[in-house]
């Protein structure tokens, strides 16, 4: 039983000392009625939500309104039209606050979103055309300018395949 109690002491200071590691990076986050914040588009590397992807991709879309809270850590919001598909209570890990800035102009483009959640993307034009040569193959190569990717061509950032 001594050996027992020795190991439950080890293990419950070995528990105490991660928390308080894990606990240095935590911060609560809480919000009111009325507040804005901005929506999380993909919470996992890999996974295409709400219609974004890609590597420049946002990551948090336009300031929604909270109408209300629910239960300790979740809020429900006031999704746009295009967004009417969409559960509209989030987990606040997946909201970040708003501030207003009277400067700041928020520009985006809107939202193509289907029924089915799913988001098409059409080929506008062929940029460039060459063949990689193997030892006993040829693979061909083209670069094409995608129709997400002219807004971006516009603002002046490299285009990528």
């Amino acid at each position: 039983m001594e050996n027992v109690r020795k190991i439950r002491e080890k293990m419950k200071e070995a528990q105490d000392r991660q928390k308080k590691y894990a606990d240095l990076r935590r911060r609560k986050l809480e919000f009111e009625e009325g507040d804005r914040v901005f929506l999380k588009v993909s919470p996992t590397k890999g996974v295409k939500r709400f219609g974004m992807r890609g590597k420049l991709s946002p990551k948090f879309i336009r300031p929604y309104e909270i109408l209300r809270r629910v239960g300790e850590v979740a809020y429900e919001l006031a999704l746009s039209v295009e967004l009417s598909k969409v559960h509209n209570v989030f987990h606040v890990s997946q909201l970040r606050k708003y501030v207003h800035d009277p400067s700041h102009i928020l520009t985006y483009e809107p939202l193509r979103i289907d029924e089915s959640l799913s988001y098409e993307e059409r080929p506008v034009r062929i940029l460039d055309k060459r063949e990689q040569v193997l030892r006993n193959q040829v693979i061909p190569l083209v670069k094409v300018l995608w129709s997400s990717k002219i807004l971006k061509k516009s603002l002046g950032r490299k285009n990528s395949t």
